[in-house]
């Protein structure tokens, strides 16, 4: 779970999903970097406290971490909120909404992957390729949900029309 959490694509679908989830782009605006917020303070408590409980590695844990990533959650939590919100847009409209978080996911794995690739475990590697995988399978899932019901509703309108 280390893993996962210490990247930022994991928080960014977090609040792309809460924008997602909200009819308001209002509400998908304030919540999603809330949301955020109360995520690292969190996030920091927790890795902090296990720190102290066992020479758990505590980079970061201190009030400057919170104060860093909670100013970034707040500048980048509205933003993706909001294009949480426009990926209900049916249709194409809103499928390169819906392929964001995918695609920052298999970025900023391979990144990782290139850039880390000696140091981290193999439990890790294993983590970000499987991440990598499931993003490209998300992302395929997504277009090809998008094309078949564009596919369809063509289909549907084409039998309509000859009816008449």
């Amino acid at each position: 779970m280390g893993a996962v959490f210490s990247g930022e694509w994991p928080w960014a679908c977090y609040a792309f999903l809460v924008g997602y989830f909200r009819r308001s782009k209002i509400e998908s605006v304030v919540l999603a970097p809330l949301g955020l917020a109360i995520g690292v303070v969190t996030y920091y408590l927790t890795k902090g406290y296990l720190a102290s409980l066992g020479g758990l590695d505590s980079s970061g844990a201190g009030s400057s971490g919170i104060a860093l990533w909670g100013v970034l959650a707040f500048f980048f939590g509205a933003p993706l909120g909001l294009l949480g919100n426009l990926a209900q847009v049916p249709g194409t409209g809103g499928l390169f909404f819906r392929l964001l978080v995918p695609l920052v996911a298999f970025y900023e794995t391979s990144m990782r992957l290139e850039t880390e690739s000696r140091g981290p475990s193999q439990v890790v590697l294993g983590t970000w390729t499987t991440v990598r995988f499931t993003a490209v399978a998300v992302a395929v899932a997504l277009v090809g949900y998008t094309v078949w019901g564009w596919w369809r509703s063509r289909r549907i309108r084409s039998a309509g029309v000859g009816v008449g």
